[in-house]
């Protein structure tokens, strides 16, 4: 293997003594971020404002009132809510209302029953259930007003996917956060942080403080498994493993990872009732994050200390990339759980914080331009193709080769790699998302 050009970005930095000052914040983050999600986690947030809304009611609900902002309609106009076989926000309301458990969180809708279900589908059908965009400067804001009789509860979220910020009853204020903008309880803070200390992080804390993360392989290879039954979304994951089998893509590692992760998308998007292990609030991103590593550790045959440094280092990798974004926007966030996975495979392999660095700003170079056009059954292939970039990174980086800080948006420092990729998502993408989404509102369905 040739020994990569000796850079700030590339150094070996396993050795060094790690700094400890931010690790509290780097377990709070882990600890908010990497959370168990059943279904896509923006038809859930709004599930949530419905449950909570329905409990405040305290009667039997007799319309809904949702209102969600233009990122959030997004990304659930197009996808399956676990439990229901049906695609989009209105589901997600009725059965948020209907069924939803109001302290249940990211997991508001286990233990959905079919009466539940019918209930809610007929409350559509009657008309019962309104959807509209509202105008708020909230990228993230799910809004439902349940009402019967003179009743009227609204109930908001905002910033994040659990963060209530009001809640109202007949125009009573019940709950308000200091800010409609607040963020969640006790926030962590990334800004000081580098990929050098998550490294270190990663390689140094103490395992019983980690070892929770083994619920995300645990999680996630259960909805992979599941996922490769062929049922769910676009069958994607079982498609490609019947290929391999076929002879049309060959066996090997590779194809391990991307058969195992994209069956787990195939399920997650296609309505599977199992939780995913999410992180930065997707559960895609949680099994982006997930999966290519869990495939690597049990190729090298890894200890059970060395899978969950990995796991660490990938979703706390994944967690510092993702704060230099908008919570969401016109970059599809996959690719940014991908370079997660890229530093744990890496470790994986190599053990080099150098060859982590590589890979990273190699997947900057190679996927900075895809774009998210809304949580659905495809998204399955855009995991595909980022965990692909994932490992064609990995190997271009133990071979010592990457793109170069001469080349792009990619910058001799993964770091300042890493803060242009967050500008190009902050500032370059708005005219994007606009565009994405004003399609995807007036797209016209052939006769």
């Amino acid at each position: 293997m040739n020994n990569p050009v000796s850079s700030p970005s590339t150094q070996d930095m396993t050795t060094s003594t790690p700094n400890t000052a931010l690790w509290p914040e780097y377990l709070k983050a882990l600890r908010q971020e990497v959370v168990p999600a059943l279904g896509c986690t923006e038809p859930v947030s709004l599930a949530l404002a419905a449950a909570i809304a329905t409990r405040e009611l305290g009667r039997p609900v007799e319309r809904i009132e949702a209102r969600v902002s233009a990122n959030l309609m997004k990304n659930g106009m197009g996808v399956t809510v676990p439990g229901t076989g049906t695609v989009g926000l209105l589901i997600a309301a009725a059965v948020g209302s209907i069924g939803g458990d109001p302290d249940g969180r990211l997991q508001v809708l286990k233990g959905l029953t079919d009466v539940q279900v019918a209930q809610a589908k007929a409350m559509i059908a009657e008309g019962r259930v309104t959807l509209n965009v509202a105008e708020v400067p909230n990228i993230l804001y799910a809004e439902a007003e349940v009402c019967a009789g003179t009743d009227r509860v609204r109930v908001c979220i905002a910033d994040a996917h659990t963060n209530v910020v009001r809640i109202e009853r007949n125009g009573q204020v019940l709950f308000a956060a200091a800010t409609d903008t607040a963020q969640d309880d006790s926030p962590y803070d990334l800004g000081a942080a580098s990929a050098r200390d998550v490294f270190q992080f990663a390689m140094h804390v103490p395992l019983a403080q980690i070892e929770f993360l083994a619920e995300a392989a645990e999680l996630n290879n259960a909805l992979s498994l599941e996922g490769m039954s062929g049922k769910y979304g676009l069958h994607i994951g079982a498609t490609l493993q019947r290929q391999s089998l076929s002879g049309l893509m060959p066996a090997g590692l590779m194809t391990e990872i991307l058969t195992r992760t994209t069956a787990a998308s195939d399920a997650r998007m296609g309505g599977a009732t199992l939780p995913a292990m999410s992180n930065s609030g997707s559960g895609n991103q949680g099994i982006a994050a997930t999966m290519p590593v869990l495939v690597v550790a049990e190729h090298v045959g890894a200890s059970r200390e060395q899978l969950l440094r990995a796991l660490t280092l990938s979703h706390l990798m994944a967690v510092y990339i993702h704060s230099r974004l908008p919570k969401l926007s016109a970059l599809c966030a996959v690719t940014t759980a991908s370079m997660g996975a890229a530093a744990g495979m890496a470790y994986l392999l190599d053990g080099g914080a150098g060859t982590v660095n590589m890979a990273i700003c190699s997947m900057i170079g190679d996927l900075a331009g895809m774009i998210c056009d809304g949580a659905s059954n495809s998204c399955a292939m855009k995991v595909s193709t980022s965990v692909s970039a994932a490992w064609k990174a990995v190997l271009m980086a133990l071979d010592g080769t990457r793109v170069t800080g001469n080349e792009g948006i990619v910058a001799e420092e993964v770091d300042r790699s890493i803060r242009n990729l967050g500008e190009l998502a902050c500032q370059g993408m708005q005219q994007t998302d606009e565009q994405i989404l004003h399609i995807m509102m007036h797209k016209s369905v052939a006769a």
